[in-house]
């Protein structure tokens, strides 16, 4: 009996790995009665194979194969959790410093370097236990001794075989045919999948430039001259529609709204709100903020890449062209972003250059009422600045991990910042909080809500001078926060009436909270809306 364990031990672990789920729906228990098509392939194959040299180098390969695409797994699993979406191996690959920053600002350097390692040596113990449990497999006797390429001719015979069985199953389950196949082709499909992603990301690339290129207001002359102010455009970090419409966080923030709807209408500023379809969920802001500024949907890093090389003429390049400062304000941004320059910005002020000398919030480098002030202090009152402002300014504080939470002070209080000190040692830390679900959600709700109150008090601020204000949501929060399957944002834009009133044909509704179920338009026609509406009729395109 003792001899059969070690096959066993290897079925089992062959069998695991081919279940694997990517997509965290599918990580229930009832994933364990799956059985995997590619499992018989592999146990019949492996023994006609044997465990000559030539066979290890096989076996090595596959077992290095597998070990891959169980990582391409961890990553769709990791992307679904965080982005509501699939790994793309063509553009997400960077994303993995960007995920060490945001640990290391939520537990610290020492544990996130230790979680990577741990993740890498993780890795290597799965590619040992597939290389071990296929050679369990290969040495078994269940075939009578032959040369070697007859060996290898009926292991392919068997392979082929098998190929053809999950590609049938493939076929009929996309033709929804009454025969159910008994088990599933699963991390086959994962591995042609992402084969086909990559031509996929090709072509798209492709009609990216195109689209790029043929841009119709590419050198027109005279654009935005309807707006005689300064123009701000505000993002509000992880603000979705989750927070008007969700039964967890509407009763926060909706309250918020409706005062201050209150409070700007009785000074004189026209409201209307609606809802943008965001390219992104969870994360990735710099893919809505692109969206919104190109025109162009772009949903991953490939087209990211591919927009900042393209010459594309994003919305503050034509405000410049149109005699505006453009100006980015990037509270987030602690590291070198060369490609700043590509996007039409006369002035750059990241985290360094705001001048705050207050405790960090965790991964939030500043509250969001000092971001405010800052570019207050630094840009909009600047005396030596000259001529209109187009402005976009990134708000943090709803970032995760929304530990800890911030809290309005009187705005003429503000300082360098250490005024918020006390507020940035409240409470457990987000390794404590962020073991409880429920307690996450809860920290969003409040980040959110203060978000809203301090952008709209400094719109209420404003209120006197009357800038053209377009405030929006940049993604939903990840999907185990926000609750919510669509990728909605909430946009906001306030002004003068006279201005608000060139955008009656947007479809957006008067006021700041949007009618349950309004239709959400595509962030990406954002850019060309808006040089549409603010430009006389002999320059617009149509």
């Amino acid at each position: 009996m003792r001899r059969f364990l070690p096959p066993l031990l290897a079925a089992l672990i062959l069998h695991l790995a081919l279940i694997q789920p990517n997509h965290p729906n599918a990580m229930t228990w009832g994933a364990l009665r799956l059985f995997p098509l590619e499992l018989p392939v592999l146990l019949l194959g492996l023994p006609l194979l044997g465990d000559g040299r030539a066979a290890r180098v096989l076996r090595g390969g596959l077992a290095g194969l597998l070990t891959l695409i169980i990582g391409l797994k961890l990553a769709d699993y990791a992307m679904f959790t965080a982005f509501g979406r699939g790994f793309n191996p063509l553009g997400d690959l960077p994303l993995a410093a960007a995920g060490f920053n945001l640990l290391s600002g939520s537990v610290g350097t020492a544990l996130a370097t230790l979680a990577f390692a741990a993740l890498g040596l993780g890795v290597l113990l799965v590619a040992m236990a597939l290389w071990w449990a296929m050679g369990q497999w290969a040495r078994l006797p269940l075939y009578p001794p032959r040369p070697l390429w007859r060996r290898m001719g009926g292991g392919l015979a068997i392979a082929f075989a098998g190929i053809a069985a999950m590609e049938t199953a493939s076929i009929m389950n996309r033709w929804a045919m009454p025969f159910n196949p008994p088990g599933a082709a699963f991390t086959a499909r994962v591995g042609a999948e992402r084969v086909q992603l990559v031509l996929r990301t090709a072509n798209d690339l492709r009609e990216f430039h195109r689209l790029a290129a043929e841009d119709p207001f590419r050198g027109q002359e005279g654009l935005l001259d309807l707006i005689d102010r300064d123009v701000l455009v505000i993002f509000i970090e992880s603000y979705g529609r989750a927070s008007l419409e969700g039964p967890l966080y509407a009763p926060t923030s909706r309250p918020i709204l409706e005062a201050a709807e209150d409070r700007l209408a009785a000074r004189g500023l026209a409201l209307r709100s609606g809802y943008l379809a965001s390219p992104t969920r969870g994360g990735q802001s710099w893919l809505a903020h692109a969206t919104f500024a190109n025109g162009l949907r772009i949903n991953d890093q490939v087209r990211y890449q591919a927009m900042l090389a393209s010459g594309r003429q994003g919305l503050f390049h034509l405000a410049q062209t149109a005699g505006f400062n453009t100006a980015a304000i990037m509270p987030a941004i602690t590291m070198d972003w060369p490609e700043a320059r590509r996007m039409g910005f006369d002035l750059i002020l990241p985290a360094a250059s705001l001048g705050y000398r207050g405790l960090p919030f965790n991964w939030v480098t500043m509250p969001d009422q000092f971001t405010l002030a800052a570019f207050d202090r630094l840009v909009r009152t600047d005396p030596a600045r000259e001529g209109r402002l187009f402005a976009q300014i990134a708000l943090i504080s709803s970032h995760a991990p929304w530990v800890p939470v911030p809290r309005l002070l009187d705005w003429d209080s503000i300082g360098d910042g250490r005024e918020f000190n006390a507020m940035a040692q409240e409470g457990d830390p987000p390794d404590i909080v962020w073991r409880d679900r429920d307690r996450v959600r809860d920290q969003y709700r409040q980040a959110v809500g203060y978000s809203l109150e301090v952008v709209f008090s400094y719109a209420e601020r404003l209120a006197e001078e009357a800038p053209l204000i377009i405030i929006l949501g940049d993604h939903q929060a990840a999907g185990f926060v926000a609750q919510e399957e669509r990728p909605d944002v909430p946009v906001h834009v306030l002004g003068p009436p006279a201005m608000v009133e060139r955008i009656a044909d947007w479809g957006l509704s008067p006021g700041l909270i949007p009618p349950a179920g309004q239709e959400a338009l595509p962030m990406e026609a954002m850019r060309d809306m808006i040089l549409n509406s603010f430009t006389s009729p002999r320059v617009s395109a149509p």
